[in-house]
């Protein structure tokens, strides 16, 4: 009897071997994608080409060029397919969750890489590495998120805190609950941050209203509001830099 406890379980059964690929690799292709890969620069495989690699280790005996192909058409590029919803990669035809997972794992570890850059230096100093890591955690992400980055009084980043995650639109932030993380944990600084899924980072009229009531009040309690940055797959905006705060 198939066994019923999986999830995909179609879809992470391999092809039958009437679809005229059996994982050999008559034609040399792998083997000139995983040289261009060892000996190339970054830009040594296309967009498409990684998820295919990606793809081929972790399900070898298919051909994994067309998915990869299809993934990229219907997320957009590298960085829409390895932040894709896992449910979303896993019910993608020809999928299933040892393919998505495979392209998780790499979104994991990208993350991680560019959050201990954040973590090394004080925040301040290291503006470049942080942008990075907003960039990857957030500007392609399909609804708003809403995050507190709290300092310590050298500027080093001491919790990154997820106030919350809303609709395509909207978030919402409470000035008592931002205000009261930041003196349960002895923060003495913060940064706002939230993304905008429409991909246009510019802000609106109550992201600027928002900002001021926190830092007035942060101010009061003796926590400066050092920045409040807006994400999107446009780029990012710092109020702050436009005179905002």
């Amino acid at each position: 009897m198939a066994d019923q406890t999986r999830l995909f379980p179609e879809q992470d059964a391999e092809p039958s071997a009437g679809n005229g690929f059996d994982g050999a690799d008559n034609s040399g292709h792998r083997a000139r994608l995983r040289k261009r890969l060892m000996t190339g620069g970054e830009d040594a495989l296309a967009d498409h080409e990684v998820i295919e690699y990606l793809l081929m280790v972790a399900r070898p005996r298919i051909d994994t060029k067309p998915i990869a192909r299809s993934l990229i058409q219907r997320f957009g590029n590298l960085a829409g397919v390895l932040t894709a919803d896992a449910q979303a990669l896993a019910l993608h035809p020809n999928m299933g969750e040892t393919s998505a997972a495979a392209l998780r794992i790499v979104a994991l570890a990208t993350r991680r890489l560019a959050r201990n850059a954040v973590r090394e230096q004080p925040v301040l100093s290291n503006w470049q590495a942080l942008l990075d890591y907003l960039h990857i955690d957030m500007a392609h992400l399909n609804v708003e998120r809403v995050r507190v980055l709290y300092l310590n009084t050298q500027n080093m980043l001491i919790l990154d805190h997820l106030v919350s995650e809303g609709t395509l639109d909207e978030s919402p932030i409470y000035v008592r609950e931002v205000i009261k993380k930041a003196l349960e944990i002895g923060a003495a600084a913060m940064i706002l941050v939230h993304n905008h899924p429409s991909g246009s980072p510019q802000p609106s009229r109550a992201d600027i209203q928002i900002t001021n009531k926190i830092a007035e009040a942060g101010r009061m309690m003796g926590v400066m509001v050092h920045d409040h940055i807006i994400i999107g797959r446009e780029g990012h905006t710092s109020l702050k830099a436009k005179g905002l705060i």
